[in-house]
């Protein structure tokens, strides 16, 4: 069947193969043509825009662009058009989209300042309250892991505070305590793993002060039973390399350690490893 088909045409099927390829060539070659010609004008349309001294036809475009997701341009001409349309309701526009076009860009920190400043500027606006929330959210989003300098998650939590401060009825309340404790959770992990690397350097003294400061700092943390178990370690092996005018109380810090681990977890896993480390301690002090 297949030869009485390639019997009627002049071409072999090879050749046909060969000619169809250079005909794809062709093809593909001409639509890129058509493309690059596409993009050009596109581009030199947008840099007439850029240029052009009528305001509403850059407006409309940067709505367009702004709708279409390229950001990049709705924020070129939104740059261009704000100080023509400062105070009135466009003016409000643009700068709102602005700050999105920041934020979709994920440019958080640059974001959040438009964001903020979009709610000062218009503190009677209908998205006041949603621009001083995306403010600090910016600054959640910029927030970094744990083992990095924590700037941005402090500031994140007083910017999560003021928008409460300021909405204490609004409905973002709940997640804006949510990103809180979420930020939190990152700081206390980043005190818990400092003082655990004292502890492993067997640096005590410092392993010692960073685990009461992370118990002052964070009292609900989910690791102060397990913070009590390296401290009446810590004390204990800190007494053993004191000087003798020293022992006496380092020891005994490890014993009251030990009866707060007893008083507020009596079913603790870690008290019978830690009931030996006790009772050589009780033992030193009667030598």
């Amino acid at each position: 069947m297949a030869h009485n088909i390639w019997s009627r045409i002049s071409l072999s099927p090879d050749c046909f193969f060969l000619y169809f390829c250079r005909m794809f060539q062709k093809i593909s070659f001409f639509s890129l043509i058509l493309l690059v010609l596409v993009f050009s004008s596109c581009k030199s349309t947008y840099q007439k825009l850029l240029k052009s001294t009528d305001q509403e036809a850059k407006y409309e475009a940067a709505m367009d662009y702004y709708d279409n997701k390229n950001y990049t341009r709705a924020l070129e001409l939104f740059d261009l058009l704000q100080a023509f349309y400062r105070g009135t309701s466009k003016g409000e526009e643009i700068s709102y989209r602005m700050a999105y076009c920041y934020y979709n860009l994920e440019d958080y920190i640059v974001a959040g300042y438009y964001f903020k400043r979009h709610a000062q500027t218009y503190p009677l606006s209908d998205r006041a309250e949603e621009c001083l929330f995306m403010n600090a959210y910016c600054y959640y989003l910029d927030s970094p892991r744990y083992s990095l300098d924590q700037t941005n998650t402090y500031e994140a939590i007083k910017e999560l505070q003021v928008f409460m401060d300021t909405y204490p009825r609004s409905e973002r309340i709940p997640e804006a305590n949510k990103l809180i404790d979420d930020l939190r959770a990152k700081l206390e992990l980043k005190d818990y793993n400092l003082a655990m690397l004292f502890y492993r350097m067997r640096d005590y003294m410092a392993a010692i002060t960073s685990f009461q400061n992370l118990m002052k700092r964070f009292p609900d943390t989910e690791r102060r039973e397990e913070v009590y178990r390296y401290m009446i370690l810590a004390y204990f092996e800190f007494a053993e390399r004191s000087i003798p005018e020293k022992r006496r109380e380092r020891y005994e810090a490890a014993i009251d350690t030990y009866n707060n681990l007893l008083y507020q977890y009596p079913e603790s896993k870690y008290l019978k490893s830690l009931e030996a480390v006790q009772d050589r301690a009780r033992q030193r002090l009667l030598n």
